[in-house]
């Protein structure tokens, strides 16, 4: 069986630096409101004059509907099929980097014998896709591989899937990503914290790639007692992460997992 490809919706006039969207312009949204309200509003008048209802009636019905109606189903489902014309340049068009290449995350669980990262960017070079960044979390009985990946605007997220599999990966999981992920280490923290608000089940994976440490699942395997270890606090666990004894956790580096930890935390209370 194929490993699922997790691909969320990017928009194809999404900023390639921050993902967002342009700024509608005005004009385009005014009519975008209109061609959304219109129909609805000429419909809901044609029904309560139809009927002859009372004035008071009808008044309470049409502000009801139209404000149910518009706020939360008409406009929002018009905005969301207008979406390309409405965020897009004046001539319709949208030009890409000049390096035309889409940017990628990939994370794929691989098996620790020699060479296997070099199997997995042999088989992505033939796609014509570099691995720019790597970070390797540790795991019992093999690794987790989080990998930045560029390749050509034509490549599908299918044909890398399929290529790292082909290069000895399994579980594999691809998103796209942005010139974010290549960048200071400050953003790469703002990074991984909009990445555990999204799923708080990612917290142990950010912080150890935060840390650039191990996170150790003390339900399958034991602290290194020849490690440098730091326990963070997460709801009503630990997570121990370990890395070389020459290579100590600084107290700003602990302090910056505590409060991703704080953030995970609260991700989850309010989504009770």
């Amino acid at each position: 069986m194929n490993d699922p490809v997790r691909e969320p919706g990017v928009h194809v006039n999404a900023c390639e630096a921050c993902g967002r969207l342009p700024h509608p312009r005005r004009v385009r949204l005014a009519l975008a409101k209109l061609c959304a309200i219109f129909p609805v509003e000429l419909l809901l008048h044609a029904l309560v004059i139809h009927f002859h209802v009372s004035y008071l009636i009808t008044v309470a019905v049409l502000t009801v509907t139209t404000t149910v109606l518009v706020i939360w189903v008409v406009e929002p489902s018009a905005m969301r099929l207008l979406g390309g014309w409405l965020h897009g340049p004046a001539d319709g068009k949208h030009g890409h980097l000049a390096t035309g290449q889409s940017l990628w995350r990939i994370r794929v669980r691989v098996s620790d014998r020699p060479g296997q990262l070099e199997s997995l960017a042999r088989n992505l070079a033939e796609l014509d896709a570099n691995i720019l960044t790597v970070h390797v979390h540790h795991l019992d009985g093999g690794s987790l591989d989080e990998l930045i990946v560029g390749a050509c605007r034509d490549t599908s997220p299918e044909a890398l899937s399929n290529a790292v599999r082909a290069g000895g990966g399994h579980d594999v999981g691809i998103w796209p990503a942005s010139a974010l992920a290549l960048i200071d280490g400050q953003t790469k923290a703002l990074t991984l914290a909009s990445r555990v608000v999204a799923d708080p089940s990612e917290l142990p994976l950010s912080i150890a790639e935060l840390l650039g440490a191990q996170y150790v699942d003390t339900r399958v395997s034991d602290v290194p007692t020849t490690a440098a270890s730091v326990e963070i606090p997460s709801g009503d666990e630990l997570l121990i992460f370990v890395r070389s004894a020459d290579e100590p956790f600084t107290p700003a580096e602990i302090a910056r997992a505590r409060r991703l930890g704080e953030l995970a935390q609260k991700t989850r209370e309010m989504a009770v």
